[in-house]
């Protein structure tokens, strides 16, 4: 009887100090008591008070590391990108036999190339975006250049299909390479988002010398028919140089082991 006594009277206590406190706009059901843990001991009573809502259960959200972004527009770049947008001015002026055009565009191309470069190096602007639209801007030239001559019937058949093919793997290669080197999350938007670099393209030594001797090969065709002397004979042993080049520099990406690095920092 007095256990029951110093019971009630200590939650008429408690009930009265919750009435007048902050607790009181809670919900009747969210606090009560628990009478099985009452601890008699001499002179003192004790009891526990508890919640009968669950915690949370479920577990902190994982945060992704920001993925390292780089200012993409820069002189070099706009230079590279100009000579990319040229490609098709060229390609037509060959197809119409307009070849003083087709010249003039492949000269401003050379000096762009030669600029973006140097830009790039005396100015610290260089970039990964830069590594990657530079060969692009190569290849695309290159593309032009071999389709259309071969149209024009001005280059041989079999070499075009060899250079082409050539770059059509090395094009598969690349885009999956900048896929698994994506930093994750892996979505469309950021995988065309250039911003986020995730590889750095190395190319080949002779890759370098191949490029060179293609471009060497299409410039020299294109302005051929305004020379006044003939040119078949040196451009057909231009030709089988250049078919070599074209297969050892694929071979060289398929077994190099620094064709490319992964840009593995994240932004702090």
């Amino acid at each position: 009887m007095r256990a029951n006594a110093v019971f009630m009277t200590f939650l008429c206590s408690t009930t009265r100090v919750l009435r007048h406190s902050h607790l009181s706009q809670l919900r009747p059901q969210t606090f009560r008591f628990a009478r099985s843990s009452l601890l008699f001991q001499p002179g003192r009573v004790a009891t526990r008070l508890y919640s009968t809502q669950q915690p949370d259960s479920q577990p902190p959200k994982r945060k992704l590391p920001l993925a390292l972004r780089e200012n993409v527009y820069t002189l070099p770049n706009f230079l590279t990108v100009s000579r990319i947008l040229a490609c098709p001015v060229i390609g037509w002026s060959i197809l119409d036999g307009q070849f003083y055009l087709a010249t003039s565009l492949l000269i401003y191309a050379g000096l762009t190339d030669l600029a973006d470069g140097w830009l790039a190096r005396r100015f610290n602007m260089g970039s990964v975006v830069g590594t990657i639209l530079d060969p692009a801007a190569d290849k695309a030239l290159m593309t032009t250049l071999t389709v259309t001559l071969a149209m024009k019937g001005m280059l041989p058949v079999p070499l075009a299909v060899l250079i082409l093919g050539r770059d059509v793997v090395l094009s598969i290669s690349a885009f999956w390479i900048r896929y698994t080197s994506l930093p994750p999350p892996k979505t469309f938007a950021r995988y065309w988002d250039f911003s986020i670099p995730s590889a750095e393209v190395r190319p080949t030594t002779i890759s370098k010398y191949n490029t060179a001797l293609q471009l060497l090969l299409m410039g020299t065709t294109t302005v051929s028919p305004l020379l006044p002397w003939a040119m078949e004979v040196p451009l057909q042993g231009l030709q089988w140089i250049v078919a070599t080049t074209t297969i050892w520099s694929g071979l060289s990406y398929l077994f190099a082991k620094d064709g490319y690095r992964v840009i593995s920092e994240q932004k702090k």
